[in-house]
């Protein structure tokens, strides 16, 4: 949302134009949500430990029933489709309400070559949606190592 500002000027100078360029939101990325730009998209994070690949998406309100996940060709997909509704009505006032929701996500990942894709566990609490793959006992990820040239 931006602020407004009046100027006494109807020509803007250069500080005024340095002003409104730094002030604006478009470098402010912190305590954002999806919520807040009109999307609902819910935010993730994701993990990685020497024996498995962890995801956990924050997705409060929801139930485990209304998660979808799926993996096919080292691709993690997480989708999840919800619908709601809530009627009211009063004969004597004449009275009637309708309301409908409806919300819906799709969030994708690619897994490297190294998951084991027989073993992977998923869970819902306290609303976060946690997914654990491990990795293939062969397929460890291997050490990045930095070579001097001589």
């Amino acid at each position: 949302m931006e602020t407004l500002v009046k100027r006494n000027s109807s020509l803007p100078t250069l500080n005024t134009f340095f002003d409104d360029f730094f002030t604006k939101d478009v470098f402010d990325w912190s305590d954002k949500n999806f919520a807040t730009i009109g999307s609902n998209l819910p935010s993730v994070n994701l993990k990685e430990s020497e024996d498995k690949l962890e995801v956990d998406l924050a997705a409060p309100g929801m139930k485990k029933e209304d998660f979808k996940v799926e993996i096919d060709n080292n691709m993690l997909m997480i989708s999840s489709e919800k619908e709601e509704s809530k009627e009211e009505s009063r004969k004597k006032d004449n009275y009637l309400r309708k309301e409908f929701s409806y919300q819906s996500f799709y969030r994708s990942f690619y897994l490297p070559e190294y998951i084991d894709e027989n073993k992977v566990e998923a869970s819902y609490k306290d609303g976060i949606l946690h997914v654990a793959i491990a990795k293939k006992e062969n397929g460890k990820k291997k050490i990045h190592k930095t070579i001097a040239i001589k």
